[in-house]
């Protein structure tokens, strides 16, 4: 058959380019193929090609077509600095129904990234509480309670159940201890510690490899332990710079630790505890933990995340802004 000179871009061309694209990128034909259908050289034909890709006919996504946007996933790891990151591309803005669709995806992270040589460790939150309801099969690794359990008008489930929930799935060892997360006083808590079932749980966090955990936002309903403790206290707190709770461990906006005398309060991992384990993977939804989220990361308690598209990207805004008030790239995860 004839052909156009070159350089030609009339209808005839633009059709013969998308007829030969079709063949090579939806029918999966080979140049020499297409070349012998058409009368061409495969010169020719890979020279169409080129010319549909140069010109937007032929755009070529990388892309995954389920709930994980993996476009966004690999932007908002890339911005923070993170070593695991999964966004589901929802619509979803309800908490209850953001919480199924997080706790599913982080049910499939976890049960693609542990195996028999890790120790797990549980911080519960909601999030997490979901993705213990999710999970179906579990390599066998010991699972530790990191936080002690904090009594909630709105469910029954608590640190010790989330932790005895996973290992039943992983069949393997189960720590757990029954003890509050925040008790009356820190001679209490000091004595508890002591406690051989509390200290035999302890005594594995530093052995702990994989964490999943919430992330806090230091304002009403966005923090469990925030919920837990009388106004003044609140106040007090966010005075003295808390900006968000990570496993109860209190951090401000940069990330540092906030010590408290909730800190002395507190059964859980402590700060520095939470910056050894190799991986902490924070599963975390809602628009108003942007700077909880942000603060986790700076201070090196998170760098893995399970979120929604809606709040990666504020991540990645808020990220931006920061960095051009400080002319410099943000800070990132484990620094």
């Amino acid at each position: 058959m004839g052909t156009l000179p070159e350089r030609a871009r009339g209808p005839a061309q633009l059709v013969l380019t998308a007829s030969v694209a079709r063949r090579y990128y939806l029918d999966g034909r080979s140049k020499i193929e297409i070349a012998e259908e058409f009368g061409l050289s495969r010169f020719k034909i890979a020279r169409l090609l080129e010319s549909a890709r140069a010109s937007g006919m032929v755009r070529i996504e990388i892309g995954y077509p389920g709930v994980v946007d993996v476009e966004l996933s690999g932007r908002l790891m890339d911005t923070l600095g993170l070593s695991h990151c999964v966004v589901t591309a929802t619509t979803e803005e309800q908490p209850e129904k953001l919480r199924q669709v997080l706790g599913a995806s982080a049910a499939e992270l976890l049960q693609e990234i542990i195996t028999p040589d890790d120790v797990l460790g549980l911080s519960w939150a909601r999030s997490v509480s979901a993705m213990a309801t999710a999970l179906t099969g579990l390599a066998p690794a010991p699972v530790v309670q990191l936080t002690g359990a904090l009594a909630r008008p709105d469910g029954d489930d608590s640190s010790i159940e989330l932790v005895r929930e996973v290992a039943r799935v992983s069949g393997g060892p189960a720590y757990f201890f029954y003890a509050p997360m925040v008790v009356a006083d820190a001679s209490t808590a000091a004595a508890l510690r002591q406690q051989p079932e509390i200290d035999r749980a302890f005594s594995r966090i530093g052995s702990v490899t994989v964490a999943f955990a919430g992330v806090g936002a230091w304002l009403p309903t966005q923090s469990t332990l925030y919920d837990a403790v009388g106004e003044d206290e609140r106040s007090r707190l966010a005075e003295m710079g808390v900006c968000a709770d990570v496993s109860g461990v209190l951090i401000d906006e940069a990330g540092a630790p906030v010590h408290t005398e909730l800190t002395d309060r507190t059964i859980g991992i402590t700060y520095d505890q939470m910056r050894d384990v190799p991986e902490v993977i924070g599963v975390v939804y809602g628009l108003s933990k942007v700077r909880a989220v942000l603060a986790a990361v700076r201070g090196g308690l998170v760098n893995g995340l399970v979120t929604h598209s809606t709040l990666a990207r504020a991540l990645i805004e808020a990220a931006g802004r920061d960095a051009d008030r400080q002319d410099g790239p943000p800070a990132r995860a484990g620094a």
